[in-house]
């Protein structure tokens, strides 16, 4: 089953830095002018050893800069390690919505124990040089992946206690609290997490990054066991009650005039036309969760047919669509995480059409991950998302 420990984390001293200031999205979420922003708020924001600049003048590339900064900001007390291993608990609340779940050392399974964390979807290529370039040279865990645990009760496990050590607003007004646990707590956190498999709901390629830097490290310096063995996590009940999921909708380009987008859509969906493809009418598609393709002039409704679930082995927006998108010769498609985005990409004329899809249920996350399988690339968002800076875990601690 799954192995779970606290360790000795890495935070910034609230006597020295506003946490409101140095706290940032994941990485692979942020756009370059947000970058921007975050870098300018603050000189020790944690976008700065998430998404470093290289330092030419100093001739050193950006993966020593972080290195360098870590290492400094150490060194001045701006990050302080705390003086013993800790889970620590951590509680989003996003409006009504409220996620809780406890930040620990995951451990990397042996090749014989694969069943004790499962990826939930396929990952598009991606290069992983840049991710696992910067663990090397930092040799710190400075964001955690999420992953959905199949314990039932885990979140009662996991009531915090007292007020938080951290309680902060990111940008999007969520609220982010993370409580260090009291020793007490260790081993029945870690036993509840120990009873099901882990799931991995979002962070697959630092994941695998993890898992490369262990093959790496092992090849170095042999079996011998150490930080290089576990990856920061925050570990979340897979549950309704904890969970927000949402779809990541396709965007698609490269449209010809002879293109029968409808068309091929039917042989797959029974179309029927809402409308004008008009903000108005996109707007109500997008708010009611719908399945539906978008135009600049035109929006229909999707529905499966019987053929296309058995076509596509699936119960999931994204592999019935996949089977209409393929029909489509010569198409770009590419992907937004909000309908508004999707809807903008058209309007502004980088894509010629957005399909906007259902969130997948937690049910389905569910039934997928007890049957072993993989949802498509793209399937699932998940939010909020944890904020970088709240702790980090450096390996050698």
């Amino acid at each position: 089953m799954p192995r779970l420990s606290p360790f000795r984390g890495l935070r910034y001293d609230p006597l020295v830095i506003h946490l409101n200031q140095v706290i940032a999205p994941p990485y692979d979420v942020i756009e370059p002018s947000d970058r921007t922003r975050l870098a300018t708020r603050s000189s020790f924001n944690s976008v700065h050893l998430e998404l470093p600049d290289p330092d030419l003048r100093a001739g050193l590339d950006r993966y020593q800069v972080a290195a360098r900064l870590l290492a400094a900001w150490r060194n001045d007390g701006i990050l302080v390690l705390d003086d013993r291993p800790a889970y620590y608990l951590y509680r989003m609340t996003d409006g009504t919505q409220t996620t809780l779940g406890v930040i620990g050392a995951l451990g990397l399974p042996e090749p014989d124990e694969e069943d004790q964390v499962l990826p939930h979807e396929e990952t598009l290529p991606k290069p992983r040089s840049d991710r696992l370039d910067l663990l090397t040279a930092t040799e710190a865990n400075l964001s955690p992946i999420w992953g959905l645990s199949m314990t039932h009760g885990l979140s009662s496990v996991l009531a915090p206690e007292g007020e938080p050590d951290i309680d902060v607003h990111d940008d999007d007004g969520v609220r982010h609290e993370l409580w260090v646990a009291a020793e007490h707590r260790v081993r029945a956190i870690t036993e509840a997490v120990a009873q099901a498999p882990v799931v991995i709901a979002d962070g697959h390629h630092r994941y695998e990054t993890a898992r490369a830097y262990q093959r790496q490290v092992r090849e170095q310096r042999g079996n011998a066991p150490g930080g290089h063995d576990w990856v920061m996590a925050l570990i979340v009940e897979l549950s309704e009650d904890q969970l927000s999921v949402g779809p990541i909708h396709r965007v698609i380009s490269g449209l010809g005039p002879k293109s029968d987008l409808v068309g091929v859509f039917s042989e797959w969906f029974d179309v029927v036309r809402a409308g004008d493809g008009t903000d108005r009418v996109a707007a109500a598609l997008g708010e009611a969760a719908s399945l539906a393709v978008v135009t600049n002039d035109d929006a229909w409704l999707l529905t499966p047919r019987p053929e296309a679930y058995d076509a596509a082995n699936s119960d999931l927006d994204s592999s019935l669509v996949a089977l209409a998108i393929d029909g489509l010769a010569g198409v770009q498609t590419s992907h937004r995480h909000s309908w508004q985005d999707a809807i903008a990409s058209v309007r502004s004329g980088e894509a010629q059409a957005a399909v906007l899809l259902r969130p997948p249920t937690v049910a389905q996350i569910s039934a997928w991950a007890r049957d072993r399988r993989r949802m498509p690339p793209k399937t699932t968002y998940f939010s909020p998302k944890p904020r970088t800076g709240m702790v980090f875990r450096p390996l050698e601690d």
